[in-house]
């Protein structure tokens, strides 16, 4: 183990879910077998069908999640902050990974090897436990977006998308909840698996609500309850 510990990681990893409740001496311990490494914004961090040979936390920057179909068809998954770890999947069942990974900006990435994170485990089996929540909520997300696309259309989706990203990634302004992540009409077609002309439709309809407005680029949510009502549950 090194004579001297880098503590600047545990306090970004302070707030997450899985290992944000490790004790001192244990996330030390976690961090001795970890490496820093970085990716340029539009640079892969894996690729759907690479070997899940190790885990990633992410240390600075934002991370994109996304699979491409074999007619070439992307859906966007997810966008990850600081704090929060990918890749935890194929790391356990060491089979092939189930998604991409892109760097959104420019990022820094804690890595931590697979041979090393799964005796890592078996010495703290508590972390299992909050490892088997985490799988947990990344099979409801799943659900939840097959729920969205066949029970859903398009303005519905596209409201439910945006209150998860307010919540995820806003901030309050005088105008509303302003969401800190610019994202183009192909970028959220990318998310709800929709066309850009459907997604230019339905921002059109949800700004003519009074429900979504623009700053600087970014989306800003000026009525909350407008988007609600459109997903038929503000949860």
């Amino acid at each position: 183990m090194p004579a001297e510990i880098d503590r600047t990681p545990a306090r970004i990893l302070a707030e997450n879910q899985l290992l944000g409740r490790l004790e001192p001496a244990e996330m030390d311990e976690l961090l001795s077998l970890a490496r820093v490494e970085t990716f340029r914004q539009g640079q892969a961090i894996f690729q759907k069908g690479d070997p899940g040979d190790c885990l990633y936390a992410i240390l600075e920057g934002q991370v994109g999640i996304n699979t491409i179909s074999e007619e070439g068809k992307e859906i966007f998954l997810n966008i990850l902050d600081a704090g929060e770890v990918l890749g935890e999947i194929a790391l356990l069942d060491g089979n092939a990974r189930t998604a991409a990974a892109v760097a959104m900006q420019n990022c820094r990435l804690l890595r931590i090897a697979r041979g090393d994170f799964l005796p890592f485990l078996e010495r703290h089996p508590k972390l299992c436990i909050r490892l088997m929540t985490v799988l947990c909520e990344r099979l409801r997300w799943t659900s939840d977006i097959i729920e969205d696309t066949i029970f859903l259309d398009i303005p519905g989706r596209l409201a439910k998308r945006l209150l998860t990203l307010a919540r995820r990634h806003g901030d309050s302004g005088s105008e509303g909840v302003v969401i800190r992540i610019k994202l183009s009409q192909e970028d959220l077609g990318h998310m709800l698996g929709a066309t850009r002309e459907s997604i230019n439709k339905g921002l059109k309809a949800l700004q003519g609500l009074g429900a979504i407005s623009y700053q600087g680029g970014h989306i800003v949510i000026s009525d909350i309850g407008r988007l609600e009502a459109l997903v038929g549950d503000p949860d």
